[in-house]
């Protein structure tokens, strides 16, 4: 198919079929760009399928202030943004926002978290907004099940969460209904710029677009510097262990444990310095889960019904990226880890800036990649 296409039969290339690239993908459909996503597949080391899940805001922003402020952003945007997928869909992707805890099971992290908190709010440039630490009673009277030893925690009234498969869904169901062209099994090699057009050759053929848009997670890393960019990564893997379905129990979601709308419980936030997706350590998992038990008591005999490992994309900084090119005037990286937190933005802000052909000073100045070359220096 790829093969036969004519020259810069696309306005825009997504590179990367994850959440990041077809959130972007659709805003660009909807700013009436012809757009094209080159993915590789369902091979591929997807974040997107093993995510957590949260769209969440508290604890963002700490070492770079602005992260916080687009973070709220796109909180404050995912309202609007799930009601205008289920709109050209007819699908729901359980998008919640009632909040969302930090627990923790000692006097200590108390502490320690109400500090880090603190730290965070009081840089220079930080967006306000309301993070309460609460003692074992008032957590209590919001999340009943709790257990004796949660001491208190954080919360915050902007943190929720959403059905991530259903996400993944609606969003390729979505570019499909606009008329995006999604090619998998077509991994990029190269990328070139001639004639002021970008030709990105794949095993099935050249493909040719006016504007290239780098989405492709940890790939990223890879692909930026055909285009003048640079995309520093040091991608971690993560666990997830999931429960049978529980009667509804658990009204906020945890950082580190939630409860679906279909009613299972996911437990996770484990980080190894690993690249392989395969892999599953039962001492990470046992720990999950022995912490799970502490918080709430009532997971004690619950049945696990899956595990799963998978690959975050992580910056090297943990901040994301978005960066245009000087030398391949088109070119664009879009890269982060909170590819569910920030797709909002990503759908309704970024993917505008692209269609136009610039992004704005105020998401350059503090997410470009050049960063790290000031801390270098430094």
């Amino acid at each position: 198919m790829a093969a036969s296409l004519g020259v810069a039969d696309y306005d825009v290339a997504v590179v990367g079929g994850g959440l990041v690239g077809v959130a972007t993908a659709w805003g660009l459909a909807r700013e009436g760009c012809r757009v094209v996503v080159l993915d590789e597949g369902d091979r591929a080391v997807r974040a997107s399928r093993g995510n957590f899940a949260l769209v969440w805001v508290q604890s963002k922003g700490l070492g770079l202030a602005p992260y916080a402020g687009w973070t709220v952003r796109s909180s404050n945007a995912w309202g609007g943004f799930s009601d205008l997928l289920k709109q050209e869909t007819g699908l729901d992707v359980c998008f919640q926002r009632p909040g969302g805890f930090h627990l923790a099971l000692s006097e200590k992290e108390l502490e320690a978290r109400a500090d880090t908190l603190k730290r965070l709010h009081n840089q220079p440039g930080i967006v306000e907004y309301r993070t309460e630490i609460l003692d074992h009673s008032q957590v209590a009277r919001m999340l009943p099940d709790i257990g004796p030893e949660v001491v208190g925690g954080s919360y915050c009234p902007l943190d929720g969460h959403v059905n991530s498969l259903r996400l993944f869904r609606t969003l390729h169901t979505a570019i499909n209904a606009r008329g995006v062209t999604y090619l998998p099994s077509h991994r990029v090699e190269k990328i070139t710029k001639e004639g002021g057009e970008f030709r990105l050759t794949t095993a099935h053929g050249e493909i040719r677009a006016g504007k290239v848009a780098l989405a492709a997670g940890n790939a990223n890393m890879r692909l930026a510097p055909m285009v003048g960019l640079e995309a520093p990564m040091r991608p971690e893997r993560g666990q997830i262990v999931v429960t049978e379905r529980l009667r509804p129990f658990l009204n906020y979601p945890v950082v580190t444990l939630r409860q679906t709308d279909e009613g299972t419980v996911m437990i996770g936030d484990s980080k190894e310095e690993s690249v392989d997706p395969a892999g599953l350590t039962i001492g990470v998992s046992a720990t999950e889960a022995e912490r799970a038990v502490r918080q709430f008591p009532l997971l004690a005999n619950v049945n696990v019904v899956r595990t799963w490992s998978a690959i975050r994309v992580m910056t090297q900084d943990g901040f994301p990226i978005y960066d245009e090119s000087e030398t391949h005037p088109g070119a664009f990286t879009v890269c982060c880890h909170s590819g569910v937190t920030l797709a909002a933005n990503h759908a309704l802000t970024v993917a505008p800036m692209i269609a136009r052909g610039a992004l704005d000073k105020s998401l350059v100045a503090p997410f470009s990649a050049r960063r790290f070359h000031v801390q270098e220096a430094g």
